[in-house]
């Protein structure tokens, strides 16, 4: 499976599921959902954060947060 941690720069995905363990409740309040799109804007150097464009918004999250956000590229 595919995680939001092995976008590109630019591209887009549908989120499918994640665990709600492991994903702060704030990323879920800003519309993490499953079934929002989610876009990759940005990435940094030695796997720093990485980026994000969710339902508009812009939001910073660690590689390894990311790593458990499962997806489907569109």
């Amino acid at each position: 499976m595919l995680t939001v941690a092995d976008l590109k720069k630019g591209e887009k995905a549908k989120v499918l599921d994640f665990s709600v363990d492991t994903i702060p409740l704030k990323l879920i309040e800003m519309g993490c959902l499953p079934g929002n799109e989610i876009e990759l804007v940005q990435t940094t150097l030695f796997n720093g954060p990485l980026f994000l464009r969710i339902n508009g918004s812009n939001i910073a999250i660690r590689k390894n947060t990311a790593a458990e956000i499962l997806i489907e590229k569109i």
